[in-house]
């Protein structure tokens, strides 16, 4: 599959929508399937979209989940390593294609104001280790999801960081991986505020 800086977002909504037209229920190997074993990006976005919908970021061990998800592909762009991989039981999950296709739905206009407002810019932030700083933030967010199941809206706020860390790699957009830290930092406030409110 070929992501274009232009409109990374949508492409990747565009190619969800095709796979859930074809198979039911959909397994995330068949969405990696068809977002490209080689593209780290992808998935990660994939896992923050599904992450930062409100509904399946709700459920009980979801976030988790999809944290360790993030914590196994990130981890691999650390690693430099050219082929995505992923355990076999992940690779199994299922999801509904009528409710991968609610999922697409829901975040299609957002998925549109962000591929308008990304472009390719400072891109030093972006290239050779910064790319790996990008991925170790995002596993960084990832190792918090646990307790943010505790915390009400905490998951969807580190979905949209995770999302926007992605949709920076893929826009090669510097300027997102800097609002996607604020997010990040945002997340990291919400679980303060909630077990100090306490």
């Amino acid at each position: 599959m070929s992501i274009s800086t232009s409109h990374p977002t949508e492409d990747i909504l565009n190619e969800l929508e095709n796979a859930a037209d074809q198979h039911d229920p959909l397994t995330f190997g068949e969405m990696m399937d068809v977002l490209g074993q080689h593209t780290f990006a992808p998935v990660l976005m994939l896992v923050g979209l599904i992450m930062m919908v409100p509904g399946p970021a709700d459920i009980p061990g979801v976030p988790t989940v999809l944290g360790l998800l993030v914590i196994v592909v990130a981890g691999q762009i650390v690693m430099h390593r050219e082929h995505l991989w992923v355990p076999e039981w992940m690779e199994r999950r299922k999801v509904k294609a009528e409710r991968a296709r609610k999922m697409a739905s829901w975040v299609r206009k957002p998925a549109q104001w962000m591929d308008w407002l990304t472009k390719p810019r400072y891109q030093w932030l972006i290239n050779h280790a910064g790319a790996s700083i990008i991925a170790i933030a995002c596993v960084l967010v990832a190792m918090t999801t646990p307790i943010l199941e505790f915390v009400p809206f905490s998951a969807n706020v580190a979905g949209a960081a995770i999302a926007a860390f992605a949709l920076a790699l893929l826009a090669k957009d510097g300027l997102v991986a800097g609002f996607a830290i604020v997010l990040s930092v945002a997340t990291a406030g919400l679980v303060v505020y909630q077990f100090l409110g306490n």
